[in-house]
């Protein structure tokens, strides 16, 4: 009687702290909203009406520029993608696939992008690159797909 009391005992307080140690999922846009370091995506994301979109049930795939990337963006540039919602959105929807891709599954390949262009991806053992921008940070999961945080902002070739 006295095991079974206490095994009883032990899977609750098991269950109880796994619980407590598992991240509720949430939606792309909500982790991109509370990651310290993707503060200037956010911005522009709800700027440009897109949060509402990566709140949508997806799949999406999002390359998440850092906000360090966006500091070696030329301010020149940021004032005319503020002054000009499609352009903003054109880069900002370059930066995302439809379908969720973990860091494991990117082949060599070109895909692509929401606003219509594609990009090339590329794996070298751990390494993820899509064109110019290397992955950072890989696989943050969420509800409607997958971010990965990357160290370049990617600029769209233009429109024909």
């Amino acid at each position: 009687m006295f095991n079974r009391r206490f095994v009883s005992l032990a899977l609750v307080a098991l269950a109880m702290s796994g619980c407590a140690s598992v991240p509720t999922p949430v939606s792309i846009a909500d982790n991109i909203a509370k990651n310290p370091s993707l503060t200037t995506l956010n911005t522009l994301l709800n700027q440009a009406g897109l949060s509402a979109t990566l709140q949508g049930s997806g799949p999406f795939t999002v390359f998440a520029p850092s906000d360090e990337a966006f500091k070696a963006v030329p301010a020149k540039t940021m004032d005319d993608l503020a002054k000009h919602s499609d352009k903003l959105k054109d880069v900002l929807t370059f930066h995302v696939i439809a379908g969720k891709l973990n860091a494991a599954d990117v082949k060599n390949s070109s895909v692509k992008t929401l606003n219509g262009a594609e990009v090339a991806l590329s794996k070298a053992g751990e390494f993820v690159t899509i064109d110019a921008a290397v992955v950072q940070s890989a696989d943050i999961q969420a509800t409607n797909g997958v971010i990965h945080i990357i160290d370049t902002v990617l600029i769209p070739p233009p429109k024909k």
